[in-house]
């Protein structure tokens, strides 16, 4: 099994073949492994907040989370945060979600490929999900250029290779960056201190994330 790297959008549309994992730990595939963990149904994947809008006003009871450039949305309660979700009742509802990297990644790969999303809760059970699949290609795409998503991706392929990361040597590029510093001072607008431990402990949850495409849209549930 060959494993491939790609960065971004460009990155997931360079994939043509076998399993495509998308990574966004701060926060996007985070808040989703949170949401599926409490209950939702699904969740589906949109590249712009008027479409988050547009298709939630259609599911009954659903809930949008949302942010650009990191920063919240008048008139979105939630901001792409796992600590909001965390505390949001979700069991049977459906959670709409747009971000800066993450959607708009997995949004790019081909439709006839395999495609999970990932974060470092569900890290082992992606890999799992992955050597099930004996793809010929496994390619690791990190949604954003930051370390948390190039370690996470790290991670996984260690993992796939049998071997055991070591996660803290793997985070530590992330740990000395200014922007970890203000998250953690708890000075970023919608992202409360608490979303940096959620989103950085591993393999919180016992399932992968296989993305589908329905209606147009790419929706993700939970596969254990």
């Amino acid at each position: 099994m060959k494993i491939a790297h790609g960065l971004g959008i460009d990155g997931a549309r360079a994939a043509t073949s076998g399993v495509v994992v998308v990574i966004d730990v701060i926060r996007a595939f985070t808040v989703s492994a949170f949401a599926l963990a409490g209950g939702a149904r699904e969740c589906i994947l949109v590249p712009t907040v008027d479409e988050a809008r547009e298709v939630s006003a259609a599911i009954p009871h659903s809930v949008i989370s949302a942010e650009v450039d990191g920063l919240p949305i008048p008139g979105i309660a939630i901001s792409n945060s796992p600590t909001q979700i965390n505390a949001t009742d979700l069991r049977g509802r459906t959670l709409v979600q747009r971000t800066s990297a993450g959607t708009p990644a997995i949004n790019a790969v081909r439709e006839d490929l395999d495609i999970y999303a990932a974060s470092l809760a569900v890290a082992r059970s992606t890999a799992q999900a992955c050597l099930l699949r004996r793809p010929d290609t496994v390619t690791l795409v990190a949604s954003g250029d930051f370390p948390e998503d190039h370690a996470c991706a790290s991670y996984i392929e260690a993992l796939i290779e049998g071997r055991e990361p070591n996660l803290a040597e793997l985070l530590a590029p992330l740990y000395a960056t200014e922007r970890y510093k203000t998250f953690a001072s708890g000075q970023w607008p919608g992202l409360p201190k608490t979303d940096l431990e959620l989103s950085l402990t591993p393999d919180r949850f016992d399932f992968a994330m296989p993305a589908s495409r329905r209606d147009g849209h790419v929706r993700l549930t939970a596969r254990r």
